[in-house]
């Protein structure tokens, strides 16, 4: 039977694919890319010559219903993002649920994914933990971020470099400037930064060197 084969993707080192993974992508009748673009380099380092459709969220709300449609007439279908568990703060959700509910086949691959390296990384508690992904950019923000004052669990939060330093302070002056943090930048990269301490401190350092790269930022549980 025909199924939707979800994939992870390096976020940094394309050392990190599995064989399992490569193989998929080359059964695959065509695979969905965020970005056909960037997935071309990993196809060229793998030898992977099965055709690139892109599937972005700028088109995923009129697609998922077609892709569905061609699955279950019998075509395999990989989906990709630009790095990690497609679905995890990347398309991928809307198509899923669409499967799921028409009852077509769904297999997840275990791969990539950014936030289980930084986290172990971090030195923080991970027995416990709460993914946040993205903070809203504007409207809910502070009310957010208010929510989490009282969360006990370490949380784990995405970030843009262009936005970090004004998360660090915020969570600063709501958590309290003393609430131990880590920032991780670039992981699996030739320049990977873990950077441990409090929001205080981070929210200092960042503002003195401007930080670049994609980010994950590991905040303590309240005590």
């Amino acid at each position: 039977m025909a199924k939707l084969f979800i994939i992870p993707t390096p976020v940094g080192n394309l050392e990190d694919m599995t064989l399992r993974a490569v193989r998929i992508l080359k059964e695959a009748d065509y695979v969905l890319a965020e970005d056909t673009r960037t997935s071309s380099v990993l196809f060229k380092k793998y030898d992977i010559n099965t055709r690139l459709v892109a599937h972005h969220k700028f088109n995923e709300h009129r697609t998922v219903e077609d892709i569905a449609e061609r699955i279950a007439a019998g075509s395999n279908v990989a989906l990709i993002s630009d790095a990690g568990t497609p679905g995890i703060s990347d398309p991928g959700f809307l198509l899923v649920r669409t499967c799921v509910a028409r009852g077509i086949d769904v297999e997840c691959l275990p791969g990539a994914t950014a936030l289980i390296p930084a986290l172990v990384n971090s030195g923080l508690p991970c027995d416990r933990f709460c993914f946040e992904g993205f903070l809203p950019q504007k409207k809910g923000r502070q009310t957010r971020i208010a929510q989490l004052a009282g969360e006990e669990r370490t949380m784990v939060f995405y970030e843009s470099p262009y936005r970090l330093v004004k998360t660090l302070t915020q969570l600063s002056e709501v958590f309290g400037a003393d609430r131990p943090a880590c920032v991780s930048r670039e992981l699996s990269k030739l320049h990977e930064e873990n950077r441990r301490g409090t929001l205080a401190e981070l929210a200092a350092h960042y503002t003195a060197h401007e930080p670049r790269g994609e980010i994950v930022l590991i905040v303590a549980g309240k005590q």
